[in-house]
């Protein structure tokens, strides 16, 4: 079975590698860091990903989340990725799930049980579509 891979959009180097090492230890993750929408772009039409994790504002321009969950939902080829944002913000996890976005967590929520829990159901086989939650 191929190695669960994960594309992360907009964090700084040091929230990467929290990131990459928290779901490397808890999911047998490779993470992936991606500066910029461009990037992230590039990457998804290049390589195959299981999961999109995007923050709430990026790191290196300013360009809010969002736009990118837009984005992605927008184009047919990439609309099945499941993604989901990374924000203490319950406006802007709101604003994301809207937007077709899975349930996401703030980063101050990593290490919590519920997380590993929504990570899981964002990387579980389901019918395409299918935005629920889990219990």
């Amino acid at each position: 079975m191929a190695q669960t891979r994960i594309l992360s959009v907009g964090q700084c180097a040091l929230d990467h590698g929290n990131l990459s090492q928290h779901l490397k230890r808890h999911l047998g993750a490779e993470v992936v860091a991606a500066g910029t929408f461009e990037e992230a772009g590039r990457r998804l039409r290049s390589s195959t990903f299981d999961l999109v994790l995007v923050n709430r504002i990026n790191d290196r321009d300013g360009t809010r989340g969002v736009d990118l969950i837009r984005m992605l939902r927008s184009d047919p080829d990439l609309a099945s990725v499941p993604v989901m944002l990374i924000s203490n913000y319950p406006e802007a996890q709101a604003e994301a799930a809207s937007l077709g976005a899975l349930p996401g967590f703030g980063k101050s929520e990593l290490g919590d049980a519920k997380t590993i829990q929504a990570l899981k159901f964002a990387l579980a086989p389901r019918p395409q579509g299918s935005t629920t939650s889990p219990s």
